[in-house]
């Protein structure tokens, strides 16, 4: 049987008005162990971007992020999720290796910390 999952985009904009992220669509869907890449574009000079996902009921989780160049993972890592950063074409992409059911949920791509407990502080530091 195959299983499709359906994968919401949002976006964030930044703190200064010439700095926005978009989607690059609604919504994405997958059958059961098929990479998915989500993307996103942006305008303006960003530091930082940053995914978070969102399960029905809950709040939003950091999942992983790229501030100037350094990666940092959620803590835990969530497994199979990576980032890529094209600046090449203003865009940022989350990459799903093997799509389950259990990543059904709706994705949230920003160009700030959008919830507590995200890691920037500890990025900043190191940086």
């Amino acid at each position: 049987m195959l299983i499709f999952l359906i994968i919401l985009l949002s976006s964030a904009q930044g703190s200064k008005a010439a700095e926005v992220i978009t989607p690059y669509s609604d919504y994405q869907s997958a059958v059961e162990g098929e990479s998915v890449t989500l993307s996103c574009s942006y305008t303006g000079s960003v530091r930082g971007l940053h995914w978070y996902r969102q399960y029905a009921g809950s709040p939003p989780k950091f999942l992983i992020m790229d501030y100037y160049g350094a990666v940092t993972n959620a803590d835990p890592p969530v497994d199979g999720v990576s980032i890529q950063h094209r600046k090449d074409n203003s865009s940022v992409d989350l990459n799903i290796s093997s799509a389950a059911v259990t990543d059904s949920a709706l994705y949230y791509c920003a160009l700030e910390p959008t919830v507590k407990g995200n890691p920037l502080h500890a990025v900043q530091k190191s940086v």
